[in-house]
């Protein structure tokens, strides 16, 4: 194991992140469910830290430095601390990622056959998202259906932004928070990667002040990608529901992937 006290820049930056990340699955692992007496005197929530070093096998001081993203470490020390910490596949992960032993996912424009493609769909909407979940293109079926995004001012294109903040994307979503936290997840799995990106910054600002009654949000530090979810529509006030299942497509690797919407 080799430390690295003290270095700035993104590496340090994602070192923060992968301890934040630590702890708050720390926090909210009982002692219950790894067999541990829960005891009278926890003064803090979850697990202490001398039980997640004893069981992942590491020292005291060297496991909380790694909390404190004051040191780089093994895989195998990573591995063991997530079995710990009982984190499923997405998580543990994450954690490889942020501690560099994962390469994060590239990024590319989306190209002019894929676009071409998604306005062949026809009825079908369909939109592409940057990793900030910003919207780089859709095609005419989703504008008919959703508020059109060519209306919507470039800095406030997001669709994650939009769910939490813009009324007529929740009525026409009326049941907008399941999609909306599984959106921040996935939002939170590149953000964490990407600490230094000024529009994963801005957007969590702006996230924040514009939805301060969603704190436990902000604060939570699950990840995961968005997964495939059947929604009810409501196109017009009194007209009949419509029913759409969500699914998120990778055209190519690298590419921004796209949120295809199948109808009926």
């Amino acid at each position: 194991m080799t430390a690295g006290i003290g270095v700035e820049g993104n590496g340090f930056a994602r070192r923060r992140e992968l301890g934040g990340f630590l702890r708050a699955h720390r926090e909210r692992l009982g002692p219950a469910e790894l067999g541990l007496p829960a005891g009278a005197r926890r003064r803090t929530p979850g697990l202490r830290r001398e039980e997640v070093a004893a069981l992942s096998g590491v020292g005291v001081a060297w496991y909380s430095w790694l909390e404190q993203g004051r040191v780089e470490t093994s895989r195998q020390v990573l591995d063991a601390v997530s079995r710990t910490l009982r984190l499923d596949a997405t998580a543990h992960a994450h954690v490889l990622t942020l501690a560099g032993f994962a390469a994060p996912e590239p990024t590319a424009p989306l190209d002019a056959n894929t676009r071409a493609l998604m306005a062949s769909w026809g009825e079908t909407p369909a939109v592409a998202l940057d990793p900030a979940l910003f919207m780089t293109a859709w095609n005419e079926a989703y504008a008919a259906l959703w508020p059109d995004p060519a209306r919507i001012a470039a800095p406030d294109r997001n669709l994650l932004l939009l769910l939490l903040t813009d009324p007529p994307h929740q009525r026409l979503l009326p049941d907008w928070e399941p999609v909306a936290m599984d959106l921040h997840r996935h939002f939170r799995t590149r953000a964490d990667r990407n600490p230094h990106d000024d529009r994963v910054l801005r957007l969590t600002a702006r996230l924040r002040e514009a939805r301060p009654d969603l704190a436990a949000w902000w604060s939570c530090r699950e990840v995961g990608d968005f997964t495939s979810r059947t929604v009810e529509l409501s196109p017009a006030p009194g007209a009949p529901g419509l029913r759409s299942t969500m699914t998120l497509l990778y055209p190519a690797a690298g590419a921004d992937p796209i949120l295809v919407q199948r109808l009926g």
